[in-house]
């Protein structure tokens, strides 16, 4: 009950709502970050799933590649790309870039993965008739397999979306922004409520994204859903 009194009153605190270490402010910073990680890592997965889906070679390759950035630590990419910038690019070193670097790696491996399953998941049979009628390599990925393969691949953006979100907080430890800012001032502070702050903050944040992006993806399985509606019906009208 302490804890949950301090939290209360640490969110009743008018100065944690304004200025540069206020909590629009810090969301704003944490959802900055995580935007950029999850932009560019689907400028980089996005394509090349989509090639390897449609042509139906080289998936063992990719997958293989972007699942190190999955199996390493994200702690420890941030501390290597940290230790390289800090040597080449000593400007860019602390807080932004080398957080976003490291949550790419993280966001790389379900949007790739995602994204080659579907459009590789959809009926051969299908795409040889859609071939039949004179369409071309480049319409049949466009018009037929990514409109089949959209729900997957939102499926894995919200996926690396909620661990980007999640993460993100590491961007703290290298004097970045963010909600992790909370966390990491709050243990040097010894101060518990901060600390429990920064947490509800982040489990918030991420359990926003994954209900907006699982209604996205909802949205996007129209075929799905107005099946299983006819489905009940006639289960309710026997």
């Amino acid at each position: 009950m302490h804890a949950i009194d301090g939290l209360i009153r640490w969110f009743s605190d008018p100065g944690h709502w304004a200025g540069p270490s206020g909590v629009p402010h810090r969301v704003l910073q944490h959802v900055e970050i995580s935007l950029s990680a999850v932009g560019f890592a689907l400028l980089i997965a996005l394509p090349v799933g989509l090639v390897i889906g449609h042509l139906r070679r080289g998936e063992f390759v990719a997958v293989t590649i972007a699942n190190l950035g999955r199996s390493i630590p994200s702690f420890a990419i941030l501390s290597i790309v940290f230790q390289l910038m800090l040597r080449y690019f000593k400007g860019a070193a602390f807080g932004f870039w080398p957080t976003v670097i490291s949550l790419v790696l993280l966001a790389l491996p379900p949007i790739l993965t995602n994204t080659y399953v579907g459009v590789q998941g959809v009926d051969p049979d299908t795409v040889e008739a859609a071939k039949g009628m004179g369409m071309s390599g480049r319409d049949v990925l466009l018009r037929l397999e990514v409109p089949l393969a959209t729900p997957l691949i939102v499926a894995g953006i919200r996926t690396a979306a909620v661990q980007v979100v999640a993460t993100a907080t590491l961007a703290a430890l290298i004097a970045g922004g963010g909600l992790g800012r909370y966390i990491v001032d709050g243990f040097a502070q010894g101060d518990q409520p901060k600390i429990l702050a920064g947490a509800v903050l982040v489990a918030v944040l991420a359990i926003l994204t994954e209900l907006t992006l699982g209604l996205a993806e909802r949205a996007l399985s129209p075929r799905l859903a107005s099946s299983k509606r006819g489905r009940r019906r006639t289960r309710a009208e026997g």
